[in-house]
């Protein structure tokens, strides 16, 4: 009897990465987590926790004793902006054939299958896609440091800044805000932890602002409308029309359903998969 063709995974983001192992007749036996996986960010670190996580995820499966060098994987990772980034990763990486996406081709792919359609994708960073017969088109997505609009790590640095204002006695603070701001010790508590966050550390604030929205504080909800207006604005620059099939996916997209106009989401699916999965079937197709 052949060997399995065996097949590994990666979707690396900037809170933390997932690896799945498996075969291409099986599909997916075994999964794994480990940290952070942006290698823009820390390429070192990313590597090292993208391969760890692929380890695991092929002890999960029963596949730990299969030469690296018969291992066909696909890495989609956040921070793949260019071939220079692209190729510094198959580089580093042990497997006998590889593919490297950055992670919006691995999340549409996941959220849509090989359906038409758009995904909105807000984790700790964002994306917004069109997948229209296989090809994609995005904006924005261009890391934290210049957009990642609406994604959790925009919506705690926005939180902080009005933080800031309203210490300055620029802006009103609300129930929420005071809350938080005496959390992180007050102005200069809020200072020092901006100095040396990153986006992670910013979007561990999202959840509790996304809470506050729905509980009606003034400042989360502003915040969250605002991050609205740029996911909406972006949709229709890719050319979405009322009706058109949309994914609201990740950590922070599904919450922006109640902020959205009812034109965009009228249509909204569940998607299909996940970006690991995304990954999963676009190492298969290397196979092929």
């Amino acid at each position: 009897m052949s060997e399995p063709q065996v097949i590994v995974a990666a979707d690396g983001g900037g809170s933390g990465c997932r690896a799945a192992a498996g075969t291409a007749a099986q599909g997916i036996l075994g999964q794994a987590s480990n940290g952070p996986g942006n290698i823009h960010s820390d390429f070192d670190t990313a590597v090292a926790n993208l391969t760890g996580a692929i380890a695991q995820a092929l002890e999960n499966a029963g596949l730990a004793q299969t030469p690296l060098d018969q291992i066909t994987a696909h890495l989609g990772v956040a921070g793949a902006h260019s071939d220079v980034e692209v190729q510094a990763l198959l580089a580093a990486l042990p497997y006998g054939r590889c593919g490297v996406s950055g992670d919006r081709e691995t999340s549409v792919r996941g959220a849509l299958g090989t359906a038409d359609g758009y995904v909105v994708a807000l984790g700790t960073g964002t994306i917004v896609a069109r997948q229209k017969d296989l090809k994609m088109k995005t904006v924005g997505g261009w890391g934290f440091d210049l957009s990642d609009h609406a994604s959790g790590a925009w919506l705690g640095r926005r939180l902080l800044e009005e933080l800031v204002l309203a210490e300055d006695e620029l802006r009103p603070h609300s129930d929420f805000s005071r809350t938080v701001c005496a959390a992180k010790g007050g102005l200069m508590g809020i200072v020092q932890f901006s100095s040396t966050a990153n986006p992670a550390a910013y979007a561990t604030l999202a959840r509790e602002l996304i809470n506050a929205a729905a509980a009606g504080d003034a400042i989360a909800l502003t915040l969250m409308a605002e991050g609205a207006v740029y996911l909406e604005t972006a949709l229709n620059t890719l050319g979405f029309k009322p009706g058109d099939h949309l994914v609201l996916t990740g950590g922070v997209g599904p919450h922006y359903a109640a902020y959205l106009p009812e034109t965009l989401v009228r249509n909204v699916h569940p998607p299909k998969g996940s970006a690991l999965e995304g990954a999963f079937a676009m190492a298969a197709q290397l196979l092929l």
